[in-house]
């Protein structure tokens, strides 16, 4: 059966009006609701800041207070210090640099020099005391702990050189080295050994990185730990194959592996 339009059909335009008056209408409320909630935590807010305008006040008064007395510090206290204990530095290293070129009992005075001073300049571990953070401070524990250890006197060495901190691509795995030789010179291997591994894993270089992987090796060799040592050795073959250390590893590598 068809069906058909009734002729003169209209749409009903009265309820399409209605109905897009009463979506407006709910429209407009929703938005007004929105602005005038905006507008309470607008007025909560400079409330808040009118309440509270004193503590801000004093809160960026005292900001500010920081900053510049920070600023201060560095210009007339921190830098005037550092640029001091880098000239103090400057006295003990002539004699420390001539040590390490001299031998016996010429060295160790030499070495003397450089930690007690003299004509009334600081030594290494006065500028390491009396500078103590700043980065000649620190430097002045290397060097009085290497100078300690050139003359045989291991637990001050032991001390300085344990003071020192530094992420110095050669300064760095070298001081935690002298430890382990301090350690290594006293009969502790097991404390040398902790130390030497720790110098070859600061950084990965060619120079520090297979010596102190090397030195690792051996003192596990000397305390039975044949397969720490093989795994040394074997870290040696395997990166630094090219260095001093690694031109004969094999020999180490094998006298660990059958030692097991």
């Amino acid at each position: 059966m068809a069906t058909y339009k009734k002729r003169g059909y209209k749409p009903k335009k009265e309820k399409i009006v209605k109905e897009v008056e009463e979506t407006f209408d709910e429209t407009q409320s929703t938005t007004a609701e929105v602005f005038n909630n905006l507008d309470e935590a607008a007025n909560k807010s400079e409330q808040w800041i009118e309440n509270n305008s004193k503590p801000l006040f004093y809160g960026l008064v005292a900001v500010a207070a920081l900053i510049l007395i920070y600023l201060g510090y560095n210009k007339f206290i921190a830098e005037p210090t550092e640029k001091e204990a880098s000239n103090e530095l400057a006295y003990p290293r002539t004699f420390f640099d001539k040590a390490a070129t001299s031998s016996g009992k010429v060295a160790d005075s030499l070495y003397n020099l450089a930690l007690t001073g003299g004509d009334g300049k600081y030594g290494f571990p006065d500028i390491a005391e009396t500078f103590s953070g700043t980065k000649a401070g620190n430097v002045a524990n290397y060097y009085a702990g290497i100078s300690y250890l050139k003359m045989k006197k291991y637990e001050e060495a032991i001390e300085y050189l344990s003071n020192f901190s530094s992420d110095d691509e050669l300064l760095g795995p070298t001081a935690l080295g002298a430890i382990g030789d301090a350690f290594a010179d006293i009969n502790q291997a097991e404390d040398a050994l902790e130390y030497y591994e720790k110098a070859a894993t600061k950084k990965d270089n060619e120079f520090t990185a297979p010596l102190f992987l090397f030195k690792a090796g051996q003192t596990a060799m000397s305390l039975k730990k044949y397969s720490v040592a093989e795994k040394h050795f074997s870290l040696i073959k395997e990166k630094y194959s090219n260095t001093d250390q690694g031109r004969d590893i094999e020999k180490y590598i094998n006298s660990a592996k059958y030692a097991q």
